[in-house]
């Protein structure tokens, strides 16, 4: 039960050093899943038609916004052949979906327009005698956060942050080590994360 402890290990105003730095702790995984969830904040048209066209049919049931209420608002908008019409009421949009490794995170990173987004990779850190715990298929990750220094991108930010996840215990001497692979260190206490 709960979710990984995320922390934050290098951070920069270059999206794709960002990501490059991502995709170098990705390949220090043991093991991988298969897909990555991906999500961004999709401020305009432009952004969205971007979006659609490296996400190709891509059908998602959008949630757009929370109404006076508290209660989210929700349509479920085909984002390749939506008119632009459709599109604008619910600007902005805030999209979440899972995807196989490989087919979309690249394509992904050169759609995204100054929305707040991610690309979330799960895995599993291999054994590690130093580590406080083991590796973890449940908890285990790399996240990196485009315009924002939160796991749970919550605010706007210049910089874009890369996150090493571990254990819901924590594993500081983990992500320090991780960090030092990278020429990072350790940015801050543990944050909530997936």
């Amino acid at each position: 039960m709960g979710n990984s402890k995320a922390y934050p290990v290098f951070r920069t105003t270059d999206r794709p050093t960002a990501y490059a730095q991502a995709m170098r702790l990705c390949a220090l995984l043991a093991m991988q899943d298969d897909e990555v969830y991906l999500t961004a904040d999709l401020l305009t048209v432009a952004d969205v038609r971007r979006m659609a066209a490296v996400l190709p049919g891509t059908r998602i049931c959008v949630k757009v916004r929370t109404d006076p209420s508290g209660e989210s608002v929700w349509a479920d908008l085909n984002l390749t052949t939506a008119a632009d019409s459709e599109l604008r009421p619910y600007l902005p949009l805030d999209i979440g979906e899972f995807y196989p490794v490989k087919s979309a995170d690249h394509r992904f990173l050169t759609a995204l327009g100054q929305g707040t987004a991610s690309i979330q990779w799960s895995g599993s850190w291999p054994e590690d005698p130093d580590a406080d715990q083991h590796g973890s298929a449940k908890y285990d990750g790399v996240q990196v956060v485009f315009h924002g220094d939160q796991a749970q991108a919550d605010r706007w930010t210049e910089h874009h942050t890369v996150f090493v996840h571990v254990s819901n215990w924590g594993d500081l001497p983990r992500a320090r080590k991780l960090a030092a692979h990278i020429g990072g260190e350790v940015l801050g206490e543990a944050q909530l994360g997936f």
